[in-house]
């Protein structure tokens, strides 16, 4: 579904990404893991439009993206979210999400107050869909600030999933969560996939990568040093070398 080839990206006269390759199936949770500086984030930001590449080949179901603009890129399926929270902290979880809709339908934040009628059940209906799906729809009327920081994390996660994407890029869902908050975000990344949604993520949290993901690639120094499935990963020399280290197996459980 989603192939990168040989992408190579520089700044300046350092090596960010080095003439990396892999490809991501359909309906596939796809891992990348690797140091902080390995390039994870850079790759998202290349595939999303958001900065450009040295060199490569993106292509997303066959078409070519790497040449598109971000909004065209998104307009063909691709959603992401971010390290760093970014929430319409004046709106509330609702809202939130069907500022999202209208972007996708591009009628713009302004069309969110004045849509009546049919297309005002729609959006509420979609809206309510995605919210239960993520566990957030008690939490509806709230102003987004006063959710937890988990439940922040899982909103921006449904306004992503508001634009209907094909494939969801999710930079370190599971950064800040406790252990119940990971666990709880593993069945709902499950539930998005079981929606016919790919999912290509980052991850720190080993528990999360080993335990949800079909394939990972492991990135060092901006080099693809192993790709396979989690257990093949667990067992690589290169990769307990340069990420895991040699007691990972007695100290993290990840049956």
């Amino acid at each position: 579904m989603l192939e990168i080839k040989n992408l190579t990206k520089n700044f300046g006269g350092l090596v960010a990404l080095d003439n990396v390759t892999f490809t991501v199936e359909k309906k596939q949770i796809f891992g990348l893991i690797g140091p902080n500086g390995a390039g994870k984030t850079t790759i998202f930001e290349i595939i999303t439009g958001f900065l450009p590449a040295c060199e490569c080949q993106i292509l997303l179901n066959g078409d070519r993206i790497d040449k598109y603009k971000a909004h065209q890129i998104a307009s063909r399926g691709v959603a992401r979210t971010f390290q760093n929270i970014r929430l319409f902290n004046s709106m509330t979880v609702s809202e939130n999400i069907k500022v999202a809709q209208n972007m996708r339908t591009h009628s713009g934040i302004s069309s969110l107050f004045r849509v009546g009628g049919r297309q005002e059940r729609q959006l509420k209906e979609k809206t309510d869909e995605l919210l239960n799906l993520m566990g957030l729809w008690e939490k509806r009327n709230e102003q987004s600030p006063s959710l937890s920081y988990g439940e922040q994390r899982r909103l921006e996660i449904t306004r992503a999933m508001a634009l209907d994407p094909e494939i969801l890029l999710l930079d370190e869902p599971a950064a800040g969560m406790n252990e119940t908050e990971s666990e709880d975000l593993l069945k709902r990344i499950y539930e998005i996939r079981n929606r016919g949604i790919t999912v290509l993520m980052i991850e720190h949290d080993m528990k999360v990568v080993m335990g949800l993901c079909d394939r990972v690639a492991v990135l060092n120094f901006g080099c693809l040093i192993a790709e396979g499935t989690p257990k093949e990963i667990q067992s690589d020399e290169n990769v307990i070398d340069a990420y895991l280290g040699s007691d990972h197996e007695e100290d993290n459980n990840y049956a």
